[in-house]
């Protein structure tokens, strides 16, 4: 068997922005498959890969036997929906976040990937972004002391008929800004706090015509007390990326995402035992983002080793519960 015809076989179901980028972050797996409701982007993307087909119809994509991974790069209203049906024919999947409109509509997938072997990861593709990563080293090394509370903001500035994208559809979408972007946020405080047990906020339409939010802003605890204050908005008017952890001993900031978001930096501040103006050291990343490669070779080393993923089920389960429940208390009924 050749290298090409051993290399495992990826469906990529919806064929936008994301599916791209997935795409060419396959490493050692090639593209078999490509489905979209619209078939030239289907054909656009399955050009891209050679011997890979389009078709419109993502069952199609997921029964084809040279498939052992989907990829699901859908609106959020089909997300759920196509996992379900991928693992129900034994296929590894990788979702991309925040894997449904509400934490119901991921019920019994875990038990069903067990049942037939299969492993799920979520796409919380922030947590392989070379700041990210390099944070995380330094709050494991114990390099910040034990943590406090987290504080983090990410939006972007819309654009002239934001709100009459799919994303203001909630019957699409699940939600507005708080499910958008919020996700990530959410993620990335329980990856270093841990679960929260404690969960209040408030998500408001300020300023688009839309009937989902524009802006989430949520004061999340830990049984500790730690605390996360995280603020989700697409009123930034400039895109931002802003993410601080706060240790007794230090502090990192990271700044920018790449691309519109700005340069990538992390600043770590060390405190000093006489306190004062605290050792300071920093990181620029300004390459090319890699986090969607990294995931994915991370994703196939699950798979060869058997391994649950570092971010699987659970973590979006946890994350749309907590926005579910903001929605609840801030008046927004999107699963009505």
């Amino acid at each position: 068997m050749s290298g090409i015809a051993s290399a495992p076989g990826v469906a990529i179901i919806g064929c936008g922005l994301i599916g791209h980028k997935r795409a060419k972050a396959l490493g050692n797996a090639r593209l078999v498959v490509c489905a979209d409701i619209a078939q030239d982007r289907a054909d656009r993307l399955a050009a891209t890969a050679p011997g890979c087909r389009a078709v419109t119809d993502w069952q199609q994509a997921v029964a084809d036997p040279e498939v052992s991974i989907v990829m699901i790069a859908t609106l959020h209203d089909t997300l759920a929906e196509i996992a379900h049906g991928a693992v129900a024919a034994g296929k590894h999947v990788l979702i991309e976040k925040p894997a449904a409109r509400n934490a119901a509509e991921l019920a019994g997938l875990a038990e069903a990937a067990a049942a037939k072997g299969c492993l799920v990861r979520v796409g919380f593709n922030h947590r392989y972004h070379r700041a990210l990563q390099k944070a995380y080293q330094l709050v494991t090394s114990g390099e910040l002391g034990p943590l406090m509370f987290l504080r983090a903001r990410y939006g972007h500035g819309g654009r002239v008929g934001y709100d009459r994208e799919w994303r203001s559809d909630p019957k699409k979408s699940g939600g507005g800004e708080l499910i958008d972007q919020g996700p990530h946020l959410v993620d990335l405080a329980r990856w270093f706090l841990g679960d929260f047990a404690e969960v209040d906020g408030f998500a408001a339409t300020y300023y688009w015509d839309m009937p989902v939010d524009d802006n989430g802003f949520l004061l999340l605890k830990t049984v500790e007390r730690k605390v996360a204050f995280l603020h989700a908005s697409c009123t930034e008017w400039k895109n931002t990326f802003s993410f601080e952890i706060y240790g007794r001993d230090g502090k990192i900031d990271i700044n920018g995402l790449g691309g519109s978001y700005g340069t990538e930096r992390l600043t770590f501040y060390k405190m000093l035992p006489e306190m004062g103006p605290p050792e300071t050291t920093s990181w620029e990343y300004p390459m090319a983002d890699n986090s969607w490669d990294v995931e994915f070779d991370e994703f196939l080393e699950d798979i060869r080793l058997k391994r649950q993923p570092a971010a699987g089920i659970r973590d979006a389960v946890e994350a749309l519960h907590i926005i579910e429940k903001i929605y609840r208390m801030s008046g927004y009924d999107h699963n009505a």
